[in-house]
């Protein structure tokens, strides 16, 4: 009898994902390609890996998805390497040779640039780093960068603008590039929970960076007391406080926006007012009203149930009073 052959680390970790954690991590983000419409026939897709448990779970998951997809579409794997110390940058090799990740690492100076300005060298960071993935991608034939961000991070973002900038945006699940022609971002863990991939990478035993950035190699486990883990704990603290439902509610609002009931939105080309249009709305109530004759039965029904009004202009009388002898 031939002997049963023994998975790799990488078949197990596909195994897991699309058994015990299915339901989590895999449904959602194949929900997410769907409901989104992230991916379609002929994508050539660059899945990019920053070397944080997000984004190697992505990876993974497209690899998977690669093997089972209804139709044919190409992907590269891509580790642009801002300027990583040896440690992480080995850290990141050995956990691709665990996954059987075949990805292709191109070297940057950006974080050399980033933290030699006089710049908040996160947000120079981050910026460089995108456009550097576009340019990359663009250069491997791809029309998509795929980026690790979550459920938790969409949450977090809206949060953080309303708090922080005083507007209402959130993170789309996709959006096209703003300097290079037929390229988009998208985002396919989109609807996956960061507890969720927490589980998974407990599961797994692996150790991913907690943070590649050189700003914050020296800060223990690469936390930081910044506005998105002040952010987090906030939402943390009102889910347990306030309403077990604050997290969901937070996610579904940026979906659910009643343009008449604000007081004013902006697009890239144009900035709206709920005045713009207010007196032809408030006309078009008035004449339905005429027209229904609603009033006259909102009336009837109040007189109905309650019973009459009774006035006192005791106090209005004795202050006119007063005034008009002043």
């Amino acid at each position: 009898m031939a002997k049963k052959k023994e998975r790799s680390f990488a078949e197990e970790a596909i195994v897991q994902l699309t058994t015990t954690f299915r339901p989590g991590i895999w449904s959602k983000f194949t929900k997410a390609l769907k409901q989104y419409e992230l991916l379609k026939e002929g994508d050539h897709v660059a899945v990019c890996i920053s070397g944080g448990k997000d984004s190697f779970l992505m990876a993974v998951l497209f690899k998977n998805l690669l093997r089972h997809s209804d139709f044919p579409f190409k992907v590269t794997y891509i580790v642009m390497n801002p300027g990583y110390n040896q440690e992480n940058a080995l850290l990141i090799k050995e956990n691709l040779r665990k996954l059987e990740i075949p990805a292709i690492i191109v070297s940057t100076d950006i974080f050399e640039i980033a933290n030699s300005t006089g710049e908040s060298p996160c947000y120079l960071c981050a910026k460089m780093r995108r456009g550097a993935l576009y340019r990359i991608a663009k250069e491997h034939g791809c029309n998509k960068i795929a980026l690790g961000h979550h459920y938790d991070d969409v949450i977090e973002t809206t949060l953080m603008n309303m708090l922080n900038s005083g507007s209402f945006q959130t993170m789309l699940p996709k959006l096209p590039s703003t300097h290079y022609e037929g390229m988009e971002l998208i985002r396919p863990l989109y609807l996956v929970r960061e507890a969720e991939i927490k589980a998974f990478v407990e599961a797994s035993g692996l150790r991913f960076l907690q943070c590649a950035c050189r700003f914050t190699e020296g800060v223990a486990d690469g936390h930081m007391n910044s506005q998105r883990s002040k952010t987090k704990a906030l939402i943390a603290e009102l889910k347990k406080t306030y309403n077990p439902l604050v997290e969901k509610n937070i996610f579904i609002s940026a979906s659910n926006v009643e343009l008449d009931k604000i007081v004013g939105f902006k697009t890239a080309k144009e900035e709206k007012s709920f005045l713009d249009d207010y007196e032809a709305k408030k006309e078009k109530q008035f004449e339905e009203i005429r027209q229904s004759g609603i009033e006259d039965k909102a009336i009837e029904k109040a007189i109905r149930e309650h019973r009459g009004f009774e006035i006192d202009e005791s106090l209005k009388d004795e202050i006119e009073a007063k005034e008009s002898k002043q």
